[in-house]
C-alpha cells in the first residue's frame, strides 16, 4: 500500500470487513484530501455517533420512532460545547450502552483530553463547538448523507475547524 492509498476497512472488525467488501456500500472510490495546516496549528473538532445530547435546550435523539421502526434511525444533529460539563449531557442510544458516557462524557466525546492535547501544543486548539449524532442509521442514512453530513461539514466551515475526529460509539 502506498501513502496514497486508504484501507477504508483498516479498523473494522475482520467480520464486518467481510461483509463490506462483498457489498460496497458506495459505488464510487473514497474521497480523500491532504491535510494541509500541521496538525501543531489545527483547529479541531469531534463528532461523537454516541446520541449525545444537552439537556438544556436540546431534544433528545428519537428512540421511541425507532422502537416503531427498528430499521430507523434518528440522523439529527447535536452541537456539544467544548466547554460542556457532566451534569449538562444526557445521552440517547438503543444500541449502546449509555451508563459509561452517562458518567464520564470523554468516553464517547473525549472533549477535556482534547483540550489537554491544545494545552500541550499537541495541535492547535480544540474547537469551541462538537457534534452528536446518533449512530446506526440504515433508512436513515440518505438523510445522513444528503443532510446532516453536509451540515457538519458547513458548521465546521463556518467555525474554522481544520480537523474533525470521529469518536465513533
Amino acid at each position: 500500500m502506498t501513502i496514497d492509498e486508504v484501507d477504508s476497512y483498516a479498523f473494522l472488525p475482520r467480520a464486518f470487513r467481510t461483509i463490506y467488501e462483498a457489498e460496497p456500500w458506495a459505488d464510487h472510490e473514497p474521497a480523500w484530501a491532504p491535510f494541509e495546516p500541521p496538525v501543531g496549528e489545527a483547529r479541531v473538532a469531534l463528532l461523537s455517533s454516541a446520541g449525545i445530547h444537552l439537556l438544556d435546550g436540546q431534544e433528545p435523539f428519537d428512540v421511541e420512532r425507532e422502537r416503531r421502526e427498528p430499521t430507523w434511525g434518528d440522523p439529527t444533529l447535536r452541537v456539544i460545547p467544548a466547554g460542556v460539563t457532566q451534569e449538562g449531557i444526557g445521552v440517547t442510544h438503543l444500541h449502546i450502552d449509555t451508563s459509561d458516557i452517562e458518567a464520564d462524557i470523554n468516553v464517547a466525546l473525549p472533549v477535556h483530553r482534547l483540550a489537554e492535547l491544545a494545552a500541550e501544543g499537541m495541535i492547535g486548539e480544540a474547537s469551541p463547538v462538537n457534534f452528536s449524532v446518533m449512530g446506526y442509521q440504515e433508512h436513515g442514512a440518505a438523510t445522513w448523507r444528503d443532510v446532516t453530513g453536509p451540515e457538519i461539514a458547513a458548521r465546521c466551515h463556518a467555525a474554522d475547524i481544520d480537523a474533525l475526529i470521529l469518536a465513533p460509539a
